[in-house]
């Protein structure tokens, strides 16, 4: 028998892999097994809650929710929304590594600024980054009462939904962006955020510590040549963008960011003032120490 210690084991549950990318290098590279740590996926990523409007019911959220997943990532707000809505054995211990860009897309040569989109329906995944960030976008230019969406679901839904003349525009992240710049769309608006890693309670401190160490090992790999796993993103597109068609100005990826008030507190503030909480959580209730 060996007595080799056993590695401690984290279970991921998937998200599209612009986000997930530090950790498919991570696992490509062998990178946890050689820290220690058996990371893996809790299932393959499925297109079965493309359209899906309940969260919970959504993929990451449900295999997390009955205790098959350890971890995921979100959008930070996403990430509060999620626990708040009764994710219970989670919270956010960091930001994660993925900068990505949320940008509103269109067909239709009418809108070329922000201001054309008073009133018009944005096209987004509900209670998703595209939800949050396209409400960030515009309110500022249209205010806050002229700010329109409409629950499309997965972003290669919207997009096929503005293609076909079916919704005026829509919010998408890579590799829809440069899909829909191939395709002849143009970008109206577009902003960069981070996303939370959302967490089980159950994993201890310092599997937590070195599971965030190996994606910061993993982001090092990506930005010295980014254009080695630009075929995983691109994958997304089901063979209509190719790697080399992949803009890398719209994702970039940085070392994880561990969570704190004064980071949770302003973005809470923001989601409470738009009616995007349910409850009066704090620091303490949502955020892992």
């Amino acid at each position: 028998m060996s007595d080799a210690k056993a590695k401690s084991v984290i279970r991921v549950s998937p998200n599209p892999p612009v986000f997930d990318l530090p950790i498919i290098v991570a696992l490509e590279h062998g990178l946890f097994e050689k820290a220690g740590l058996d990371v893996r996926y809790s299932a393959k990523y499925a297109d079965h809650d493309r359209v899906e409007r309940d969260v919970l019911k959504r993929q990451k959220e449900a295999l997390f929710d009955a205790g098959s997943a350890d971890s995921f990532n979100v959008c930070e707000w996403g990430g509060v929304d999620r626990i708040e809505r009764g994710l219970e054995r989670g919270k956010i211990a960091a930001l994660r590594p993925a900068i990505a860009a949320q940008a509103i897309v269109t067909f239709d040569a009418a809108l070329q600024t922000p201001r054309d989109l008073a009133n018009v329906a944005i096209g987004v995944n509900d209670f998703t980054g595209s939800h949050y960030t396209t409400v960030g976008l515009l309110e500022g230019a249209v205010g806050k009462e002229n700010v329109v969406l409409e629950h499309i679901g997965a972003p290669e839904v919207r997009l096929q939904a503005a293609k076909e003349g079916r919704i005026r525009a829509v919010t998408v992240m890579e590799p829809f962006i440069s899909l829909a710049v191939k395709q002849g769309a143009h970008i109206v608006a577009l902003t960069f955020y981070r996303g939370a890693e959302v967490v089980s309670d159950d994993i201890p401190l310092a599997d937590r510590e070195t599971f965030f160490n190996v994606l910061d090992e993993a982001v090092d790999l990506i930005n010295a040549d980014f254009g080695r796993y630009a075929h995983h993103i691109a994958a997304a597109s089901e063979g209509l963008l190719e790697a080399n068609e992949l803009d890398s100005r719209y994702v970039r990826y940085t070392h994880v960011q561990r969570y704190s008030a004064d980071l949770f507190n302003p973005a809470y503030d923001w989601m409470k003032d738009r009616g995007f909480t349910v409850g009066a959580n704090t620091h303490q209730t949502l955020v892992l120490s």
